[in-house]
């Protein structure tokens, strides 16, 4: 049983946004137009997509199955239409990246405005979660992760600083009124702000000098989700709650202003820097590699 294309694509709007309104708002259509397309396509495929009330939106099983199938399937079209834009003298299209919040702010700022300079005719929609989709499921073109986070059978490709830094820090007062840790086993006599992944995990503080590797689980009085959370941790760490261990690219402002002092810098770790990721599998869409080649042109920058 054949279905209209534009009613299928109008079905992955509304699954992905979790109501007609916001799929409106990322489709630029109207919500009405969607509604009418979704029962048009209930209609021809004779089942119930949705359950529908004043105030949700739902898939049903079948919607469910639909979804899981239908993403990768489209995905697969429209990277074969957007083979056409390769003979293009301008790449265009839609740019779809998922992104940790940490790129979204420490890496992408330094990337898009160029990009976009370079090819006005491209748009480009960035996600910036910290949990871990199927790229294709998603509607996802690419996304950025870290090496030890990489899906299997994923190109990757360099993005941003190669090396990064955790670090530790605090507020001067908070220092002064209970001293300053010498070493990282002192942080268990600390308040500490702690950061949870969407997933529940608390991953452990983990600092190395001349060889010598430390992991400490703190506590403290403060514990944020990892990515949205991550401001009220440093400012929480600024009015002298605790210990922050964050991404040196982030505090950097605040260790030059002062209201952040660096704590056991000699111990400070050194990681790889993020990867662009994408599926191997799949033509590559003009898009995507106008993004690729624009950051290895860039590379050289940070």
């Amino acid at each position: 049983m054949a279905a209209d294309l534009n009613d299928l694509q109008a079905f992955m709007a509304v699954a992905r946004a979790g109501g007609f309104r916001e799929g409106a708002r990322v489709t630029a259509g109207s919500a009405s137009a969607l509604s009418e397309a979704i029962r048009r396509l209930e209609t021809q495929l004779g089942v119930r997509l949705f359950n529908r009330t004043t105030r949700s939106v739902a898939l049903t099983e079948a919607g469910a199955g639909l979804l899981a199938r239908l993403g990768p399937a489209l995905g697969e079209v429209e990277a074969a239409l957007d083979v056409v834009n390769g003979f293009r003298d301008r790449p265009a299209g839609t740019l779809r990246l998922n992104v940790p919040i940490s790129a979204s702010r420490l890496v992408l700022p330094r990337i898009v405005p160029g990009f976009l300079a370079a090819y006005p005719a491209i748009r480009l929609e960035v996600i910036a979660e910290e949990n871990f989709v199927d790229l294709l499921v998603a509607g996802c073109d690419a996304g950025i992760r870290y090496d030890e986070r990489l899906e299997q059978d994923m190109i990757a490709v360099p993005i941003g600083p190669r090396t990064q830094r955790f670090t530790t820090s605090a507020a001067p007062a908070y220092l002064d009124r209970y001293g300053r840790p010498q070493h990282p086993r002192d942080l268990l006599g600390h308040a500490c702000v702690r950061g949870r992944f969407p997933s529940g995990v608390m991953t452990p503080w983990e600092f190395e000098r001349d060889g010598e590797v430390v992991r400490v689980d703190p506590t403290g009085p403060l514990v944020v989700s990892i990515g949205g959370g991550v401001d009220l941790a440093v400012d929480a760490a600024i009015a002298g709650v605790g210990i922050l261990w964050l991404f040196e690219d982030w505090v950097r402002p605040y260790f030059e202003s002062g209201v952040l002092e660096p704590v056991l810098e000699p111990w400070w770790q050194n990681f790889s820097g993020p990867f662009l990721y994408y599926p191997g599998r799949r033509l590559v869409p003009a898009p995507l590699r106008a993004f690729i080649d624009y950051i290895k042109s860039t590379a050289g920058h940070w």
